[in-house]
């Protein structure tokens, strides 16, 4: 038998956000750590949604529980010595809760503090560069723009530089190595700028700093240079912070036509063939890796036209500047029928919520009901979740963390637009599947048929770990740990915790989730060695800590440093980051589709938190005056609704 209850609007509780501790003790630093405090304190939103869950509903239990041991203390006084050695065992096991709580609760402050930020910038690299796990292969050399690079072991101060194709030469005068191996690159690129902003600075081999100007230039393709594969697509993705897409790709163009003179009419055609295909293999891997960038109108208007002037110049170039184009529609479609199917399936999951609520006895069935077989919803829910991971594009992280444009010039960022939504539509599946766990079992009147959904989902939830499908995991975990499913003590009596606690221990958020980090880097050296299209291959971050970790390494680490420098070092460190994304997302799910069970779980009615506290009520009595109290608040609010 199946209930029905009026949803609410969610009642969102109010948590002490994390304190910023100024450990700094410079007047500059301390006016830098109040002006980020306020941005702290909305820190447990999006990125740490499901800690903070949990950690609501621990505290949850703590009070009750602290209650009832109180409680029984004072009635223990008489009681049997049996009564008596529960009561310790219960007290012990208070005590116990509230140690790891407060444990966790620390770790997550300190977090919030700027640990990120002592890691990233204590982090040195010891490569030439960082691996970002592009497809192309990166050479070991770095040539500048010109085609060539000062060496180390040169004696002059001023190494001469080869001339472009149009004859034009540039010097690059070079720093002596200092003692922390740093060396200062300084750029003279076409036109009469400051030689100082157009300084790139390696250490270690590394690009560490630049100006905007000497970046944007290291990009632009000659005949004879084309960007390093991984300096591109950590600018790429990066820029955005300084810059909107549309003006890099229009500099980037100007830049190309002054340098290479296609505006005159004498050009040699075997240096513009050679300069026309390095520039149409940057586009390319631009439409390729960023593709959302092209939503923009302006985007797809510079692209047709240094496409158009190419290939009026050199006819060969016209079938590649079409194949671009055409590959990037292809891709631009498929996203758009990606945003039409997913607004069709949450109006279709608001009909059949409102169609439950007007009449309940016409949805009898369960989860079980539609896919009795755990590992097969498991395979479903790894369906839905390479769908969904697919089409996040890698500048979503990025522009998610874009700011208006602040009247502080030295701090200004440039605001850009998200064309899409695939990043905020995967966090809300990830509520959504918490949301149907708890509403699946809550909804339940036996006892019997709750306990048995528990260990239902359990299993589903044991299967996705072993699939690599860790989002899944942590939604179900999430969703059985959730207040209304916790508190219904008598149904959790006949649930076989083992599994459970083995499952908590792998999703364990103590140490900054350090046992999940491992099984994760596991399933990762797994599918490293499996081959094409084996399950092994599939590897499902847990979402909210992936993006939990990018927002602190954008705020815990500065854009540009002191001299106005852009700080690439953090854009190597997001780079990292997306580009292990990019492996996860680019993996074909090998398991077959079910339709019926797809549907249900994208459109099945999931009750709002108001709905599952009363239906957990319902289920089972009140025990505590704080609950009474709830109890009768809800049931006011429903007989409201339902006038």
């Amino acid at each position: 038998m199946v209930r029905m209850t009026a949803g609410h609007d969610d009642e969102s509780d109010t948590d002490s956000s994390p304190r910023v501790i100024n450990n700094n003790n410079n007047s500059s630093s301390s006016a830098k750590a109040k002006s980020k405090e306020k941005r702290f304190s909305d820190v447990f939103g999006l990125q740490l949604e499901v800690t903070s869950h949990l950690l609501d509903a621990e505290k949850r239990k703590l009070e009750i529980l602290q209650r009832e041991v109180c409680g029984k203390g004072q009635k223990s006084k008489c009681a049997s010595a049996k009564a008596q050695r529960q009561y310790e065992r219960q007290k012990a096991s208070l005590a116990r809760l509230q140690f790891q709580h407060n444990i966790l609760e620390q770790e997550y402050r300190e977090v919030a503090t700027g640990m990120f930020t002592k890691y990233y910038m204590s982090a040195r690299s010891q490569r030439s560069l960082p691996h970002l796990g592009i497809r192309q292969p990166v050479t070991k050399s770095r040539p500048s723009i010109f085609g060539t690079i000062a060496h180390d072991d040169n004696d002059n101060d001023i190494t001469q530089i080869p001339g472009s194709s149009n004859g034009l030469s540039a010097t690059l005068p070079r720093t002596s190595k200092s003692r922390d191996s740093r060396t200062t690159v300084t750029v003279k690129p076409f036109g009469d700028r400051d030689l100082t902003r157009a300084a790139l600075v390696y250490e270690d081999g590394n690009l560490v700093s630049g100006s905007l100007e000497a970046c944007v230039q290291n990009m632009v393709p000659t005949a004879e240079y084309y960007p390093d594969r991984t300096f591109l697509f950590a600018f790429l993705l990066s820029s955005r912070l300084y810059m909107k897409p549309h003006q890099l790709l229009h500099d980037l163009c100007q830049t190309c036509v002054r340098q290479q003179r296609l505006n005159s009419s004498h050009l040699d055609r075997s240096t513009l063939i050679k300069f026309g295909t390095n520039f149409m293999q940057l586009l390319s891997e631009w439409a390729e890796t960023f593709p959302y960038d092209f939503k923009d109108e302006r985007m797809m208007k510079h692209l047709r036209e240094i496409t158009q002037k190419l290939s009026t110049l050199e006819p060969t170039l016209k079938k590649t500047a079409g194949q671009i184009i055409q590959g990037l529609m292809r891709k631009l479609a498929t996203l758009e029928k990606y945003e039409d199917v997913l607004v069709r399936v949450n109006m279709a999951a608001s009909e059949r919520m409102h169609a439950l609520r007007a009449n309940p006895a016409s949805f009898q069935v369960n989860i079980m009901d539609i896919c009795p077989e755990p590992h097969v919803l498991a395979q479903q829910l790894t369906h839905i979740e390479l769908e969904r991971l697919t089409n996040i594009g890698p500048e979503e992280f990025v522009q998610s963390f874009i700011k208006e444009q602040t009247s502080d010039s030295k701090n200004q960022k440039f605001h850009d637009f998200k064309k899409t939504r695939n990043l905020e539509a995967y966090v809300e599946w990830f509520n959504r599947l918490s949301y149907l766990v708890a509403t699946e079992v809550c909804m339940h009147i036996k006892k019997k048929h709750r306990a048995k959904l528990i260990e239902y989902f359990i299993d589903v939830a044991r299967e996705c770990f072993n699939v690599g499908n860790f989002n899944s995991l942590m939604a179900i975990m999430s969703g059985l740990n959730m207040c209304p499913v916790g508190r219904l003590k008598k149904t959790w009596g006949k649930v076989n915790m083992d599994k459970f606690e083995i499952l908590e221990h792998q999703m364990d958020p103590t140490s900054n989730f350090n046992t999940y980090r491992q099984s994760l880097k596991a399933a990762m050296q797994r599918a490293l060695t499996a081959q094409e299209g084996a399950c092994d291959k599939i590897v499902i971050p847990f979402f909210s800590l992936l993006i939990k970790d990018l927002y602190f390494l954008n705020e815990g680490c500065a854009n540009k440093s002191a001299n106005g420098h852009i700080n690439f070092q953090k854009f190597w460190q997001l780079a990292k980051q997306v580009t292990d994304f990019l492996t996860w997302k680019n993996v074909d799910c090998p398991y077959p589709r079910e339709r019926q069970t797809l549907n249900y779980l994208l459109t099945a009615p999931v009750f709002s938190e108001n709905s599952l506290h009363l239906a957990s009520f319902e289920s089972e009595n009140p025990e505590s005056d704080m609950e009474r109290i709830r109890y009768k608040s809800l049931k006011l609010q429903c007989e409201e609704v339902n006038k």
